[in-house]
């Protein structure tokens, strides 16, 4: 869409406010400052007075400059210690000749700073925040102006300082004021006046020149002849001027020639280079970060099978209580912190939730077993892609909140806005060294402060080392080093590029234990996870490590068959993975549990059941408890259901028998009979950053209108062109068209409207969106935005020419 500008003004005029500015934008730079300053949106400028009015508003100003990196914000605070109009010579002075190019454009992008080079002018209220002030230097360390610091003095003592610097006196304060100004202004006579300085004045100076610019001195009104010390030469000649009634402060105009000009001690125009404190082969590198991302996977999974069985309390203020974190933490093997992290990425990726019970419990969603089914490089990138973007800390656990409370696990209070930019910052920057190479920590972490100088603070700094931490236990990271694959993570779109590139680098896992005579199984790596659930059912875990010991007991083997197996079919699991000859005790153990089970099984068609014995069918069908389920036989060996396969497997349960589910494909799904999930949950949403982003749809609507609205507010009225003699009528399709076309093009046409109590006018709109039945268009009559229903127009008219 071509960008159109409103009014005739002569394009190389320079703007006279920041709203002709931005009638002198194209369309595409009016969407891109709405895109990243979403705030000035609601509700939608009716013109572009309006919104330069609120694109200067405190708030709006402030969120702007904290999005700002810390060369850009430099230049910000050069402009706010400048006259308005300066150029961009005088800028790249105050940034001791840096090149401010990109740092300009990227404050008018913001609109943050308007006019032409030669008369650059920041924002008044962005001025107001980022200038000194006497009781806050700010990042320059400059003071207050001569005419700020000087507005105590009497106009006898201005003039007795305008006589000991060597000046001629003047009529009245104002221009005392501006005759020292201008001494401090020319470098000439500034430096003759330092050269009759006595001993040690240059060295307050220094002392003072790059801040704070107060010192700790009584404020005297002494003259030239009566100076002894250095603080009094500098006093007698106005160089230190009262500040307080123990306290002395030094003019910025005063610094600023001390300085060279220069606004800051170290202008910061590049970002500092994140150097590598090591480098490893980079396969290790992927070997060794694919490794840490199985495990993730694996440990998130045993800890939610823990829970499944015997979820805990929630506490009555949310979150887990710490004892059931400890316990958890024992079950795992690993430390407190450590749990709390894996927990509360669980919790993040929808996985784990509180069921809403009256006593309420931590338990998995029924997300978990979809997830579970999954390969595990896709179950690693639910994981990781929401850790990344999620705002909750899980370091922060066992800390304080401003009110001393004590930060529990899944409770609340633990939510960081900047989590998610630190975390992304700090991967990028990772991605961008070398492969194999581990970052420096001090390096990065000055790249951070360099790209966020003004949000998080301490927070901020502490999230580097955490994002580091956790993108180690996560697997994104390799010794310290990005994995081939972590690039892939920061791009949504190539999530299936991400698990191909991670698939074949993950630890094979194992479809084989070693059975022995003692009753116990020895899975000697990690197993493929239908063999590690069935086992998980089957046997109790006795021990870990580098090897897993299983142990099979009378109630674990009830328990599988309790989840649906035959003793048919633990005989021949076990035969089929074992690399070692079944044991005869466990044979035998498995056959006299298995007496008095059936061997029920539930499938999903409405449901289906299906047995080989069809004596238990029939029985099945006389049970009246079944009578809910509407059963009818198909077969000998098969009945069907009028009830979901979740209801079916919850009655027959209930009434006594064992059946198991089964997939689509006669695979038995294993599940322990007594594991435990809630109603489905959705993850927990992170906590916004600012104002949601703004839809593109929406944003191209929101500029229509807002040129439209500027369009009426400053074109010149004429009088009203008369309308048609009859209501404009025409066919829906037609009129929806003329509208759309109206929208493209930005003509105003005449319409037929009837309102909602059946009184029938005539008007003049620009149409600006057409979407969903409505039709949003500036009325010419109201000389305002409206919305009109669609099925309400009777028709469209052409305006005639000239009107």
């Amino acid at each position: 869409m071509s960008s159109r500008r409103n009014g005739k003004a002569d394009s190389a005029a320079a703007p006279r406010t920041l709203a002709e500015e931005l009638r002198a934008r194209p369309d595409e730079a009016l969407a891109a400052l709405l895109r990243s300053r979403p705030d000035l949106l609601n509700p939608v400028p009716s013109d572009l007075t309006q919104l330069s009015t609120r694109l200067s508003t405190r708030a709006s100003v402030v969120r702007a400059l904290e999005r700002l990196d810390r060369f850009t914000l430099q230049t910000a605070e050069a402009l706010a210690l400048a006259p308005d109009d300066s150029s961009r010579a005088a800028l790249a002075g105050l940034l001791d000749g840096a090149e401010p190019d990109a740092a300009l454009a990227e404050l008018r992008a913001q609109a943050l700073v308007w006019g032409p080079d030669e008369r650059l002018r920041l924002v008044r209220t962005a001025r107001d925040v980022l200038a000194p002030t006497s009781g806050n230097p700010g990042p320059t360390g400059l003071g207050p102006t001569f005419a700020e610091a000087a507005a105590g003095l009497s106009p006898g003592r201005l003039q007795d300082i305008l006589t000991d610097a060597g000046l001629p006196a003047t009529h009245d304060p104002v221009s005392a004021v501006a005759a020292l100004a201008a001494l401090w202004a020319d470098h000439g006579r500034a430096e003759a006046l330092l050269a009759t300085a006595v001993p040690g004045v240059k060295d307050v100076l220094r002392r003072l020149m790059w801040g704070p610019p107060f010192g700790g001195a009584q404020p005297r009104a002494i003259r030239a002849a009566d100076a002894r010390t250095p603080v009094e030469w500098l006093q007698a000649r106005g160089v230190l001027l009262p500040a307080a009634p123990t306290s002395v402060v030094l003019p910025r105009e005063v610094a600023l020639h001390l300085r060279g000009g220069r606004a800051h001690q170290h202008v910061e125009s590049r970002p500092p280079g994140v150097e590598a404190a090591a480098t490893h082969d980079p396969e290790q590198t992927d070997r060794a970060a694919a490794a840490r991302a199985f495990t993730a996977v694996r440990t998130v999974e045993e800890a939610l099978d823990l829970w499944s069985t015997d979820p805990p309390a929630v506490l009555r203020t949310g979150g887990l209580g710490v004892r059931e974190l400890r316990r958890t933490a024992t079950a795992l093997d690993l430390p407190e912190p450590e749990t709390a992290f894996w927990l509360e990425l669980a919790y993040g990726a929808g996985l784990l939730a509180a069921d809403g019970d009256e006593a309420e419990r931590w338990m998995p969603t029924p997300l978990y077993d979809d997830w579970l089914r999954q390969p595990v490089a896709e179950r690693w990138l639910l994981l990781a892609g929401s850790w990344l973007a999620a705002t909750r800390v899980a370091a922060l656990v066992g800390g304080k909140d401003a009110k001393d409370k004590v930060l529990s696990a899944l409770g609340e209070g633990l939510d960081r806005a900047i989590a998610p930019e630190v975390r992304e910052i700090v991967l990028r920057r990772l991605t961008e060294l070398a492969p194999g190479a581990a970052a420096d920590r001090a390096s990065l972490l000055a790249r951070v402060q360099w790209q966020v100088p003004l949000r998080g603070g301490a927070t901020r700094d502490r999230l580097v080392g955490w994002t580091l931490t956790e993108a180690e236990q996560l697997g994104l990271t390799g010794r310290g080093a990005a994995a081939s694959y972590t690039p892939l993570l920061l791009d949504p779109a190539q999530a299936a590029r991400l698990c191909a590139a991670l698939a074949p680098l993950l630890p094979e896992p194992l479809d084989h234990v070693i059975l022995q005579p003692d009753l116990t199984a020895i899975a000697p790596g990690p197993l493929h996870t239908p063999l590690a659930q069935t086992l998980a059912v089957a046997a109790d875990i006795e021990s870990k490590g580098g090897a897993t010991v299983y142990r099979f007991t009378p109630d674990s083997v009830r328990r599988a068959l309790d989840a649906g197996r035959s003793a048919g079919e633990l005989h021949e699991f076990l035969a089929r993975h074992s690399r070692t000859p079944v044991p005869q005790p466990l044979t035998y153990l498995v056959d006299d549990v298995a007496r008095r089970h059936g061997r029920l099984r539930v499938g999903a068609a409405s449901a289906y059941l299906r047995c080989d014995d069809d004596a238990l069918l029939g029985e099945l069908l006389a049970d009246r408890r079944a009578a809910a389920l509407r059963l009818r036989r198909l077969a000998p060996t098969v009945l069907a259901a009028q009830a979901d396969p979740a209801t079916v497997l919850t009655q027959l349960r209930t009434m006594g028998y064992a059946p198991a589910a089964e997939s689509a494909d006669g695979d038995v799904l294993i599940s322990r009979p007594d594991a435990r999930r809630t109603a489905p949950r959705s993850a927990p949403v992170p906590v916004p950053d600012g104002p949601p982003p703004v839809a593109e749809g929406l944003l191209g609507a929101a500029v229509k209108a807002v040129r439209a609205g500027d369009r009426a507010a400053t074109a010149v009225h004429r009088e009203p062109q008369s309308p048609p003699s009859a209501l404009p009528r025409t066919a829906a399709a037609e009129t929806l068209a003329a509208l759309q076309t109206a929208v493209l093009t930005g003509e105003r046409v005449w319409i037929g409207y009837v309102n909602a109590e059946g009184s029938a006018s005539q008007r003049v709109v620009e149409p600006v969106r057409v979407a969903g039945g409505f039709v949003t268009a500036y009325d010419q009559l109201r000389e305002e935005m409206r919305t009109f229903s669609l099925h309400r127009i009777t028709g469209v008219a052409e305006l005639a020419e000239g009107s």
